[in-house]
């Protein structure tokens, strides 16, 4: 049996056991301490960021970027409905209302048009969107802040699967007023659990640092007035994120790597359509994605097993989950087309170029 060829394995690039010994040896394994600091400076030097609160996962990142802006109890919030649920769940944290909107055939995240539509016609003005950067790939995000700015709704960039994706040259998850990384295990940069939030705005990020830490009081003795969460990022943790850091361009580049050996053994078949790429913009290929038009994909799915290597649907979305059955979306079916058909496809870092040629062959002998 060939050794197992997982979607997106943990990849430590060297430094991340130092790093933690390190930390060992000061005692700091509380949720705060050097390492926090130092990843928290790192994701603000990488993706020009002014301000970056390291916390427990980008759901939690999510909920504090919700609770900032002031979204409560029958607030309606628009989210990309083609995403994973930890986009989403914060909303139902808030007793918000979540309204879903599709995908565009261009990109396969969420839909501008669609949104400019939605915006045009609802009777009910939204407070925010959670906009989902699909696989590490770029929305078209400077139309979905021109939209946001023209109506008024906050952007949160649920950046989650996109650190390193760039569009016009900027990186994704600095473009609306919140931006949310997460770093768990199966992320192209990994702490085995963990995430970041993002914002020009200090005194946003600065009341996120206080939601995050149980809404302690500026006293010696333990005073609330208001309640908070325990959502602040393990020092240990953190170590392993300043470590992984240190290759962050290094695995975006061969996950795009992956990405072209797919397409070389695979672009050839017509009814193979990879998901596509903006122009202007650079991807991170968290994943590679792709279409069959007639084939179905569980054949595939099961070929590849045959083999030992995992592979997954796409998202099934959110409108179709039995959780938001009632709230109110703004669908064309692509989303749907797109989960009906589609796969995504082993991108471990560790992989080589013969491990994919390995993939594609037995894909090719499942769809004949």
């Amino acid at each position: 049996m060939n050794k197992r060829l997982f979607l997106s394995a943990p990849h430590m690039g060297g430094n991340e056991l130092k790093y933690i010994e390190k930390v060992f040896e000061s005692n700091y394994i509380a949720p705060l301490g050097e390492y926090v600091n130092k990843f928290e400076e790192s994701i603000k030097n990488y993706t020009g960021t002014p301000n970056a609160l390291a916390v427990t996962s980008g759901t939690s990142a999510i909920h504090l970027a919700l609770r900032i802006l002031g979204v409560k109890e029958g607030d309606d919030v628009l989210a990309s409905t083609f995403t994973f649920i930890g986009s989403v769940n914060a909303i139902l944290y808030q007793n918000a209302n979540p309204v879903f909107i599709d995908s565009d055939v261009e990109s396969w995240n969420l839909s501008t048009k669609l949104l400019r539509e939605y915006l045009e016609s609802c009777k009910k003005r939204p407070k925010a969107l959670i906009l989902t950067h699909l696989y590490g790939m770029s929305a078209d995000i400077e139309k979905i802040v021109q939209i946001c700015k023209e109506y008024g709704v906050y952007l949160i960039e649920d950046a989650a699967e996109s650190l390193g994706a760039t569009f016009k040259g900027k990186h994704t998850g600095t473009f609306g007023d919140f931006g949310v990384y997460s770093f768990n295990g199966n992320k192209i940069l990994t702490t085995s659990g963990g995430g970041m939030l993002v914002s020009a705005n200090k005194e946003w990020i600065d009341k996120a640092m206080f939601y995050s830490t149980q809404a302690k009081g500026p006293f010696i003795h333990y005073e609330h007035e208001e309640y908070g969460y325990n959502y602040r990022m393990s020092n240990v943790l953190a170590a392993i994120g300043v470590g992984q850091m240190e290759m962050i361009e290094e695995r975006v580049l061969k996950k795009r790597e992956i990405f072209e050996w797919y397409k070389k053994y695979l672009g050839e078949i017509e009814e193979i359509t990879f998901m596509p790429e903006l122009q202007n913009s650079r991807g991170n290929r968290w994943l590679t994605a792709l279409t069959f038009e007639k084939s179905d994909y569980v054949k595939v799915m099961e070929a590849l097993e045959g083999i030992n290597v995992e592979s997954r649907p796409l998202w099934k979305p959110m409108h179709m989950q039995a959780l938001f059955k009632g709230c109110k979306t703004y669908l064309d079916g692509t989303s749907e087309r797109l989960f009906q058909k589609g796969l995504c496809l082993a991108s471990s870092t560790t992989m080589t170029e013969e491990d994919v040629l390995r993939i594609s062959k037995a894909i090719k002998k499942a769809l004949i």
